[in-house]
């Protein structure tokens, strides 16, 4: 973050981390992304963290799936530090509740297609127009 992220001097820095911490356990996890976002905001750019996209190999309805946890700790962090949270993980969780085969939005297990960025994409947009008219920058 300190040497290859923060230099580049960014407005607003997204974080969307999950998929890689979850061989490391949600502890050292949430040291992770606590150290990203505190260093994010004492640079003082916007901030918003991301909620996994899903992986084929789990079912994304049940409440202990791995990624579950993982997003529940993104959404715990966002709320806590008062930045913005974009929850990729239920909205493809949404679109398979309505009958959806997710498998039609990845390109292999954990990792999206054009339709499946398409979906994180939304809500990404969903977000910044939120902010814009409850007239914040």
């Amino acid at each position: 973050m300190a040497t290859d992220v923060l230099p580049m001097k960014p407005d607003v820095l997204l974080i969307d981390y999950a998929l890689n911490d979850r061989n490391i356990g949600l502890t050292r996890a949430e040291a992770a992304w606590r150290k990203m976002i505190q260093e994010a905001l004492a640079y003082g750019c916007k901030l918003i963290l991301l909620t996994p996209t899903p992986d084929l190999t789990e079912d994304i309805l049940k409440d202990k799936a791995p990624l579950a946890g993982y997003a529940q700790l993104i959404r715990n962090l966002a709320f806590e530090y008062h930045v913005g949270l974009v929850d990729s993980y239920q909205a493809f969780k949404t679109i398979k509740q309505n009958g959806a085969d997710l498998s039609n939005f990845m390109a292999q297990n954990n990792h999206p297609n054009e339709s499946g960025h398409q979906v994180v994409a939304v809500e990404i947009k969903k977000w910044f127009t939120l902010v814009t008219a409850n007239g914040h920058s």
